[in-house]
């Protein structure tokens, strides 16, 4: 996968935005104002994506091109870069799984507007 096609299916979920929070390199998704992936566009092959801690430490020793993502809480983001030995399938499944994760930690109130949204 290439950045753009990463972009374009980040921006397929619900509710899911893009901004640049950080700097101009730096593309962030988030659903409801809650990060669930950062693309790294200065180097155009990274994104950074939530993952449950256990997983998170299985994934790594699996793939080489899975890491502890750089300047996040590596117990809870993992690194990837693209076009190694994570094919597009698993890195769809790693995204839907970030936006999972954030979903599970919304409050009661942030679920039902969100399960409110067409």
């Amino acid at each position: 996968m290439n950045v753009e096609t990463v972009r374009e299916y980040c921006l397929q979920k619900k509710a899911a935005t893009e901004g640049f929070p950080f700097d101009e390199y730096s593309l962030v998704m988030k659903v409801m104002g809650k990060m669930f992936a950062l693309i790294d566009l200065e180097e155009n092959n990274k994104i950074a994506l939530k993952c449950n801690p256990e997983y998170a430490i299985e994934l790594r020793e699996r793939h080489e091109a899975i890491e502890g993502a750089s300047h996040f809480n590596k117990k809870y983001w993992n690194q990837i870069t693209f076009n190694s030995d994570v094919n597009d399938e698993l890195l769809k499944r790693l995204i839907d799984h970030s936006y999972e994760e954030v979903l599970l930690k919304f409050t009661k109130k942030m679920r039902a507007e969100y399960d409110a949204l067409p």
